[in-house]
């Protein structure tokens, strides 16, 4: 029997783990687990196995700034010129790298830190720059494509086998840029991050001694139906389940709870959305998980750029100048790649009836620090007004790269979809070899 490739429905993580949890055992353990487009999961293939690069980093910090984060306004401002505004230059302690007054504690922090400042995006609409940032392919309506999340956890497989290999802290829980791979690639989403994993205790009336006679019962169940139901779909049904139980026993969910953490190491990160979300991704990467994506809305400035720039990025600054600290000081920067990007950048031309800056993709910046980035340097330059890229573009499929390297994923291994095309982890990007070191 034939089923349309891009409309055929198997049972995804949340439905698996939901359907199963809820009314089998009683509970609704990771019921946020996964949100997937209906596109079949369990078809892929490799082919062309090429040897993995080697690469430092075991884990990611993906920060993402929801909106498109002015570079001028942040890591890559003009000094003198009309372009950049009102806002000052801060020397660091990067030499010859200038950041904006906005983040004073960033500025000891830079020598950790690689400025990617000729960042270029082919996508000037948020959803198209979103998609194609995560996942370095233009959004279509004939497959979903993995995002980088997915594609660790699919090569290099579990760092801790108790607990979700991609995270994300925030953001919609309409997209798991999952994509095409099997659903258990597909990121966790955590509304908030001091809530916790959601729904992952027993509730009240169902004791352990009840709960482990329904497992029983539902392996014997699963055995049946397995063994008459050969197929990829049935096995990624056991499969899922079987890690829903293993989570709700695990020792590591105290990974979740930031209570466990010190007031003062609380308030240090700030205590708000972002600041949580960092601390909480540095538990998690510290319990093995592979990526951890924390979402920061609201960097969309058509209007009150400044305003909104110095209020955003006092929140910012704060959170991720202690990541940086808590990762380098523990010694765990070098194995952690924390990245910070955005769609796209802002205009260098501010509107005056607005004060604000629209949408700009010619030229931006994002960050990358650890995982075997050289820190301390600016890569690629702007104008003097910042208009144009003068040296080293770096495209969206090629910034993926370099964070693919950094982990060690097979950039040149083709993945076949269920729609028998094959693809790349970052659509044949290049990565920044330059950068390493």
């Amino acid at each position: 029997m034939n089923f349309p490739q891009n409309n055929f429905h198997v049972m995804d993580r949340r439905s698996v783990i939901r359907g199963a949890a809820k009314s089998l055992l009683g509970v609704s353990a990771l019921a946020t687990l996964g949100q997937f487009s209906g596109q079949s999961a369990f078809a892929s293939t490799r082919e062309n196995r090429l040897p993995i690069a080697t690469g430092t980093a075991k884990a990611v910090i993906y920060i993402y700034l929801t909106g498109g984060l002015s570079q001028i306004d942040s890591f890559d401002p003009k000094p003198g010129m009309k372009t950049q505004g009102p806002v000052e230059s801060l020397s660091t302690n990067a030499d010859g790298v200038l950041i904006s007054e906005y983040f004073p504690r960033m500025t000891k922090q830079m020598d950790k830190v690689c400025v990617v400042r000729s960042m270029n995006s082919t996508q000037g609409v948020h959803e198209h720059g979103r998609y194609y940032m995560r996942t370095s392919y233009m959004m279509n309506q004939t497959i979903n494509h993995p995002a980088i999340g997915a594609w660790s956890s699919h090569f290099l497989g579990p760092g801790n086998t108790e607990l979700p290999q991609n995270i994300r802290i925030g953001g919609s829980t309409n997209s798991s840029w999952g994509g095409f791979l099997d659903p258990r690639h597909a990121a966790l989403t955590i509304a908030t991050p001091d809530a916790g994993l959601p729904h992952s205790q027993l509730p009240g009336q169902v004791t352990s001694s009840r709960f482990e006679r329904r497992l029983e019962r539902l392996r014997s169940m699963n055995e049946d139906f397995a063994a008459s139901n050969r197929t990829r779909a049935t096995k990624t049904h056991v499969e899922l389940f079987d890690e829903a139980v293993r989570l709700m026993k695990s020792q590591d969910l105290e990974g979740f709870e930031l209570s466990r953490e010190t007031p003062k190491k609380r308030q240090q990160y700030g205590e708000n959305t972002l600041g949580q979300g960092c601390l909480l991704a540095r538990r998690l990467v510290e319990r093995g998980v592979r990526f951890v994506e924390v979402n920061d809305r609201g960097w969309d400035t058509h209007i009150r750029n400044f305003a909104l720039m110095k209020e955003k990025g006092a929140v910012l600054d704060q959170a991720l100048s202690t990541l940086l600290e808590d990762l380098s000081l523990s010694g765990m920067l070098d194995e952690t790649l924390v990245v910070v990007a955005t769609e796209f950048g802002r205009t260098p031309i501010i509107d005056e009836a607005n004060v604000g800056r629209d949408h700009y993709p010619q030229a931006f910046s994002c960050l990358l620090a650890g995982g075997g980035i050289r820190g301390g340097q600016a890569h690629g330059e702007t104008d003097k007004k910042g208009f144009e890229i003068i040296a080293d573009r770096v495209t969206v499929p090629d910034f993926n790269a370099t964070i693919a390297h950094a982990l060690g994923l097979p950039l040149q291994e083709k993945v076949i979809s269920p729609s028998n095309r094959p693809f790349t982890v970052a659509n044949q990007g290049e990565p920044i070899l330059s950068l390493f070191g």
